[in-house]
C-alpha cells in the first residue's frame, strides 16, 4: 500500500504457464526515483550467488551449499557445510517495506516467518549454527527495524534468536531493471 499506489510506475515480466491467473509477474516498482525489487524468487537467488561467490564473510568457508534442507518441522533456504564444523542453517527472508531509510519486515503477519526462527533456535540448541539473512531488496536503507506493529510476535521471535545465538544480518541490494546484486551490510536495530 505504501508503493503500490495509482499512477506509481512498475516493472513487469512476461510468463508463461497454464496453471497462472495472469499472464505477468510484478517484478520491481519506484517509489519516487527509488527502485525496489519485489520479486519473490530473486532473494534466494541473489544470497545463493553470494554464497557460492564468497562475497559474504562470514559464510566464505563453507564449501557446500545446499538448497531448501530440513531441520525439524520446517524447511530452511539453505544448509551449509564445511569440513570440521556442524551444519549450517540458513533463512533468508526478502525485505522490501521502506520509510524514510529504515527497513522493516514483515509487511503482513507471518506465521512462518515466526516457525522458521523458532526452529533456528532448536537448529543451535542442537548444535548446528543457524543464521537469517534479511536481504534488502532497495539500494539506499539506513537500518533493518523489525515492524513491531504488523507482527509483535515477529519482532519478539527475532529478539529470542537473537537471546539464542541465531546470527542476524541485513544487507541492501544494489536494484537495476535488470538486476539484483547483493551490496553492503545495514545494522539492525531492535
Amino acid at each position: 500500500k505504501e508503493i503500490l499506489i495509482p499512477g506509481c510506475r512498475v516493472l513487469v515480466r512476461h510468463e508463461d504457464g497454464a496453471k497462472r491467473k495472469t499472464a505477468h509477474s510484478l517484478i520491481a516498482a519506484w517509489k519516487g526515483d527509488l527502485l525496489i525489487n519485489f520479486d519473490s524468487q530473486a532473494p534466494n537467488k541473489v544470497v545463493e550467488e553470494a554464497l557460492k561467490s564468497k562475497w559474504i564473510p562470514q559464510y566464505e568457508d563453507y564449501d557446500v551449499i545446499e538448497r531448501e534442507k530440513t531441520f525439524g518441522g520446517s524447511r530452511f533456504d539453505f544448509r551449509l557445510k564445511k569440513e570440521g564444523a556442524p551444519d549450517y542453517y540458513l533463512e533468508v527472508k526478502g525485505v522490501t517495506l521502506e520509510i524514510d531509510g529504515m527497513v522493516s519486515f514483515p509487511d503482513a503477519v507471518t506465521a512462518r516467518g515466526v516457525k522458521h526462527l523458532r526452529e533456528l533456535v532448536e537448529a543451535r540448541k542442537a548444535g548446528f549454527g543457524a543464521g537469517l539473512i534479511l536481504l534488502v531488496q532497495l539500494d539506499r536503507a539506513t537500518h533493518f527495524s523489525p515492524n513491531t506493529a504488523m507482527d509483535p510476535y515477529f519482532t519478539e521471535s527475532l529478539q529470542y534468536a537473537m537471546d539464542h545465538g541465531v546470527d542476524l544480518m541485513a544487507y541492501t541490494c544494489l536494484v537495476t531493471t535488470d538486476s539484483l546484486t547483493l551490496d553492503q551490510p545495514i545494522p539492525i536495530k531492535m
